[in-house]
């Protein structure tokens, strides 16, 4: 499987594919005529994309198959635009990608008639969406032309025009349509804590911190009006309102790009470990554990003078020191000689 590197593409892929998530999509935002004539109980994800590769960092699809209740299967095909601005050859893409689809079905021998296919577009720009959902729309034709030109318009999900309010389903899906709504907003710091609130209900569940881990990756990546900082605290603030502490040292990946890969991935082990333990033990404790676990996976067990040191700082910002010391350090002595100066 080619490797997803696009935030908006991860993120879109991640949860939709999600077959209870892309279920509650369907039954909530295809029109109600549509809903209607499906079995939405029988939807099924299909792993093919059908975007040329140039166009992947625009673009991002997923295909649904499901069934008619009169019988006989459809398609469902979601494609999501990455860009903060509406396409006016959009209407082109999803018939070109459409036509694939159908290509598919006839090279697999399967019979006609063809399966119907319901193309949706999922747009999260800046400002609404402006540009026709009618195919024809992108000609200008005397009549006489318009019985050759293929006659189709694509449903569009512009996130822009719900309010708030308006985002319906179950949690996972409100808070993946929310965040896609505000990621390129200006005011997505202040819509952030809102959207946090809301995921925390159910983040005490194994699958909801493996969300969590989803959401604040993605928003680290996708968003460019929040800094890390104000993630930890956004983050610290909600889960202690709800009553304990949530783990988040996934901060501390992002406060560390730029550096070399390897050190990356090292950063990467910690925050697993972290998130594992954060429900119970908090933020300081966590990167506490980051710590250990970065000496501990270099150069064995954690020694007790180290250990006892390490317990003993309060100070988040030091602590965060000694994880990138602990990572960096080739030696014990090295590492020992840090923290005698923190």
């Amino acid at each position: 499987m080619e490797q997803i590197t696009n935030p908006h593409d991860k993120f879109f892929k991640e949860t939709l594919s999600k077959e209870e998530v892309a279920r509650d999509f369907v039954s909530h935002y295809l029109p109600e005529e549509i809903r209607d004539v499906l079995d939405i109980s029988s939807l099924r994800v299909s792993k093919d994309t059908f975007i040329d590769k140039t166009l992947r960092e625009h673009f991002s699809d997923l295909l649904y198959r499901i069934n008619l209740k009169q019988g006989g299967p459809a398609y469902v095909y979601l494609l999501f635009e990455h860009k903060s601005f509406s396409d006016p050859l959009t209407g082109f893409q999803v018939l070109r990608y459409m036509v694939r689809i159908w290509e598919r079905f006839t090279k697999r021998g399967e019979q006609k008639p063809f399966p119907p296919i319901v193309p949706m577009v999922v747009y999260h720009g800046r400002e609404r969406w402006k540009v026709s959902l009618a195919f024809e729309d992108l000609f200008h034709l005397p009549e006489s032309f318009r019985k050759m030109v293929p006659k189709f318009q694509f449903l569009l999900c512009d996130l822009t025009r719900y309010s708030d309010e308006e985002i319906k389903g179950a949690v996972s899906l409100r808070v993946f349509l929310l965040l896609l709504k505000y990621i390129f907003m200006e005011d997505f710091p202040k819509k952030f804590p809102e959207i946090l609130r809301l995921f925390s209900g159910f983040s005490n569940k194994q699958s909801g911190l493996e969300y969590l881990e989803t959401i604040l990756r993605y928003v680290a990546s996708g968003a460019d009006t929040i800094t890390p900082e104000e993630m930890g605290r956004n983050i610290e603030q909600i889960f202690e309102e709800q009553g304990g502490n949530v783990m988040a040292t996934l901060a501390e990946q992002w406060i560390e790009e730029g550096m070399q890969q390897g050190i990356q991935q090292g950063i990467q082990q910690g925050i697993q470990q972290g998130i594992r333990q954060g429900m119970q033990k908090g933020i300081r404790q966590g990167i506490r554990e980051m710590v250990y676990e970065a000496i501990s996976s270099k150069f064995g067990a954690v020694p007790k003078d180290i250990f006892e040191k390490v317990k003993r700082i309060e100070d988040r910002e030091t602590l965060r020191a000694l994880l990138r010391q602990a990572i960096l350090s080739e030696t014990l002595d090295t590492f020992r000689e840090a923290l005698k100066k923190i």
